[in-house]
């Protein structure tokens, strides 16, 4: 593959999950990826799933596996002790990540921001991991603005990051707009747009609500107007996907991340519109 593409994978809980991604993992694995990344849950709901899930994916799938570290994890010293883990497993790449405050949770852990756990991953393991972080071309739900989601986002980078992965959006321009304004704030590490497959409708509203990832508004119109009709939904999402993909390598996107949902055929059925499946 000309583009570099890469998957994300939540740990399963149940053996009906494992089998799941066990299946969706043997499938992507054929188009090569260049890593797959593994969600840490709210309040380290997690712990154990992910680590568990790294192994198995870096062991039986012999796929590049990349752990999330979340703010909202644990302790320093849990932390710490899953980047001893992390190395000892070989891995070579984690995404460091604020993460979302989990509902009942008064406050917050150890680590506020992002930047401070990019540091502290820093400074407890120097070099040893190639360090992603997140960024919003639409700003964060929470972000006052703009430019003080940028400024958050510099301080991510000044902190130790190599590269950043952003939250999924379907504007293009909302992509190398935001490009173009990290640039001229100094960031020169790879910006890798992350893409959402469409295959439930319903479930994706409920996602962008939450992330704050816009739907444009004729595509929600035309989901709406499929109804339950799941099959032109998906081939329509396809569609809608496959075109942005292209108008974003086009545009000189590093690469692509997928956000799977531990599902492969959403994600198939974008790169079969990209040639690449």
């Amino acid at each position: 593959m000309a583009s570099a593409i890469s998957f994300e994978f939540f740990p399963p809980k149940t053996d009906e999950q494992r089998q799941q991604l066990d299946n969706t993992a043997a499938r992507l694995k054929q188009l090569s990826p260049q890593y797959v990344s593994v969600t840490f849950g709210a309040g380290g709901s997690t712990l154990s799933y992910t680590p568990e899930t790294v192994r198995r994916l870096r062991t039986e799938f012999e796929l590049d596996a990349a752990p999330h570290l979340s703010c909202m994890g644990g302790t320093r010293d849990e932390i710490k002790h899953l980047l001893k883990l992390y190395q000892a497993m070989g891995c070579k790449r984690i995404v460091a990540l604020r993460g979302d405050m989990p509902s009942g949770m008064a406050g917050f852990g150890e680590f506020r921001y992002a930047n401070e756990l990019v540091q502290f991953i820093r400074d407890q393991s120097g070099d040893a991991f190639h360090l992603e972080v997140a960024c919003y071309p639409e700003a964060h739900p929470q972000a006052a603005d703009m430019q003080s989601d940028l400024r958050n986002f510099c301080r991510k980078v000044d902190a130790g990051a190599n590269g950043a992965i952003s939250q999924y959006f379907f504007n293009a321009d909302a992509y190398f707009r935001f490009v173009d304004e990290a640039r001229r704030a100094g960031v020169s590490i790879p910006i890798t747009p992350g893409i959402m497959p469409i295959a439930n409708f319903s479930q994706l509203k409920r996602f962008s609500d939450i992330c704050g990832a816009e739907i444009p508004r004729w595509i929600e119109r035309r989901m709406r107007g499929f109804g339950d009709d799941a099959e032109s939904i998906r081939e329509f999402g396809a569609d809608v996907v496959g075109k942005l993909c292209q108008d974003l390598l086009a545009g000189g996107a590093p690469g692509l991340h997928f956000y799977t949902l531990n599902r492969a055929k959403p994600t198939l059925a974008v790169l079969d519109r990209l040639g690449k499946a």
